[in-house]
């Protein structure tokens, strides 16, 4: 069964981060796992850092923009929060993803639920900057949400309960895919929901081969799943095109409300696939994403 005792949630006070952060309390009142919301005073957020004429007056600075910043990250977890769950309030100064990825890694935080699109506005298929860096480097897996509430200024003042009840994986028959089934079967049993499990040929076969190309990944998809686990509501779909459309397609059809996907590693062809297909997944498909790096 996946543990989860700490949850990290780093807030930027975007649109995007009232979502992620919401997600946060809810798995955290699902698992009674500690919230921890970080906010980080990047530097180049306030150039007049450049002109201080003394350590003195340097440290009296950032001393004020930590303050402010514990005061605003105190209301934002006072609006978004709810009485079941009371987040601990964390504020540093330095680069957002090195903050992020140190406290993960020092405090063996189990999973990092991130707001991707903040302040800075990347382009649409890309994440760039704090999100990429973390999913590519976290010690741990990284829920990523892209989707801002219809209606982010309004929505704090009713609980948020994020259940998950159909949940999609998408597999690879890699070994780090494998490793990140086990924790999706572990999800889907603590949630009793209902698992699919898919494989996308990217390359469609010949017309003559498409049936058993089909069935020969409906065949590995299905040893996959461990004996012990069968009890559980788990389905198989395997689907040929450009992996990120069908996902997308499948994850709208379904009505799906997690995505789980697993980096196949950190070489150049890896990261290339990570880039085209998860980032898409993420910023074009309809739910949240958790994503085993």
């Amino acid at each position: 069964m996946l543990e989860v005792k700490l949850i990290l949630c780093p807030i930027d006070f975007s649109e995007f981060s009232v979502r992620a952060f919401r997600h946060a309390v809810s798995l955290a009142d699902h698992y009674r796992a500690r919230l921890v919301a970080l906010h980080i005073v990047e530097l180049w957020q306030h150039p007049a850092a450049s002109f201080a004429v003394s350590a003195e007056l340097y440290d009296q600075y950032f001393h004020v923009l930590r303050e402010r910043a514990r005061l605003e990250l105190g209301e934002f977890v006072k609006k978004y929060a709810h009485d079941h769950v009371q987040p601990e309030l964390v504020v540093d100064v330095g680069s957002a993803p090195d903050s992020i990825l140190s406290y993960a890694e020092t405090h063996q935080a189990d999973v990092i639920v991130m707001g991707t699109h903040g302040r800075r506005g990347y382009d649409r298929l890309m994440l760039g900057s704090a999100t990429d860096r973390v999913m590519r480097r976290a010690p741990c897996p990284v829920l990523a949400v892209y989707r801002p509430p219809l209606d982010a200024a309004d929505a704090g003042d009713e609980r948020y309960d994020h259940y998950l009840r159909r949940i999609l994986f998408c597999a690879d028959f890699s070994p780090n895919s494998t490793r990140a089934l086990d924790q999706a079967l572990s999800v889907a049993e603590e949630y009793d929901a209902e698992l699919t499990l898919v494989h996308v040929l990217e390359q469609g076969p010949s017309p003559a081969r498409t049936e058993e190309a089909i069935a020969e990944a409906t065949v590995r998809l299905d040893k996959l799943i461990p004996p012990e686990r069968r009890n559980l509501k788990i389905k198989t779909a395997v689907r040929i095109g450009k992996p990120y459309q069908r996902i997308i397609e499948l994850a709208t059809e379904a009505q799906n409300d997690l995505v789980i996907m697993g980096v196949r590693g950190h070489g150049a062809l890896d990261l290339a696939v990570f880039g085209s297909t998860t980032y898409r997944v993420i910023q074009l498909g309809p739910c949240p994403v958790l994503v085993y790096a």
